[in-house]
């Protein structure tokens, strides 16, 4: 047990803010145990702490979700089922599983956070998200102690959504994670640069080890590597609005990328409503709108978390008065009214 225990080391924006408690598990038996030492304390699960904003200390228990392992469970002609613990880290995860040639995951890479966070989060990137190779998952449900099996429907994955952000909220503390993966590679290299970039090698028929690569390339060319600069990564979702309204805009707006998710719905960028906004590069005190890609906040050094909440408050405010658009924040705002969150 530690008191008034630093968080910065435990968040990617690098926020200097504090906990009454710290405790680390890495086994059922652990967590159960602190769980009954700390009962009735305000509780917050972290993992790799890549998708929170810090605003004030936190008055409670901060659980550090440190279960581990990576297992191949099953396999048949076609597909391995591999379950990895909660506490991995997710990009070395993803590596794990390239080189054992297991495919599905390479346009994952270079994802900050932890196994844990992707199902909740339905982390997704260049085409893929996790509910296209999720198979199930274990949760430990806080109030009865019981150990709860998630198959793929009962998640209720939606865009950066799961049913544990939603009815479930606060319910469970995520213990591994299982994914199919296949053996027959079907690799998706025609969203974002990923084709140009493997075109650049000279690759014509790439691995997917050769994919992971790329991804990374692109990644690491356009945001910024948290342990320079802190950050969460995109901090706003992508918006989901009318197609009637986007035809008005569109008229205004020729330029706007947009992508068909129904008849009815359409998906902006995020990060070009920002940057067409004029807000690329925007700084305010020691936090600011990252200079290569408008959809990441950054915490130059010293920012508060409150001081970076503002900022996100101020590009709301901005992009719904230029667009008619609510912008709604990707990252978990802590403290929040829930007692406890399961975060990345």
């Amino acid at each position: 047990m530690q008191q008034s225990y630093n968080l910065k080391s435990y968040n990617t924006f690098g926020i200097d803010a504090s906990a009454t408690y710290l405790e680390p598990f890495s086994s059922i038996d652990t967590l159960e145990k602190l769980l009954k030492k700390y009962e009735g304390k305000a509780l917050l699960v972290i993992g790799g702490g890549s998708n929170i904003l810090l605003t004030a200390p936190f008055d409670g228990l901060v659980l550090h979700n440190c279960m581990k392992g990576i297992e191949l469970i099953e396999e048949d002609e076609t597909s391995y089922l591999v379950r990895a613990g909660a506490g991995e880290n997710w990009h070395e995860f993803v590596l794990h599983c390239i080189e054992n040639n297991w495919a599905g995951l390479e346009n994952l890479s270079l994802i900050p956070g932890s196994v844990g966070a992707s199902p909740m989060q339905n982390i997704g990137a260049y085409g893929v998200e996790i509910k296209d190779v999720f198979h199930t998952l274990e949760a430990y449900h806080i109030s009865s102690g019981e150990i709860h099996h998630f198959n793929h429907a009962q998640c209720q994955f939606a865009y950066r959504e799961s049913v544990f952000k939603r009815a479930l909220k606060g319910q469970y503390i995520i213990l591994n994670v299982t994914f199919k993966l296949s053996k027959i590679a079907q690799l998706k290299t025609t969203y974002g640069a990923i084709k140009e970039a493997l075109q650049d090698n000279g690759i014509t028929q790439p691995t997917i080890k050769d994919v992971s690569n790329a991804v990374i390339a692109i990644r690491q060319s356009k945001l910024p590597d948290p342990k320079v600069l802190g950050n969460a990564g995109s901090f706003f979702k992508n918006p989901v609005i009318d197609r009637s309204q986007f035809e008005q805009l569109q008229k205004e707006f020729a330029q706007m990328p947009h992508y068909d998710v129904s008849d009815t719905e359409v998906k902006l960028a995020a990060g070009w409503l920002i940057e067409n906004a004029g807000l690329k590069g925007f700084r305010k005190g020691n936090c600011g709108v990252h200079q290569k890609q408008a959809l990441v906040l950054v915490n130059y050094g010293g920012s508060t978390g409150q001081e970076i909440l503002e900022l996100s408050n101020n590009i709301i405010e901005n992009i719904q008065a230029k667009y008619g658009i609510s912008l709604e924040r990707e990252v978990n705002i802590i403290p929040s009214n829930e007692s406890i969150i399961q975060l990345a």
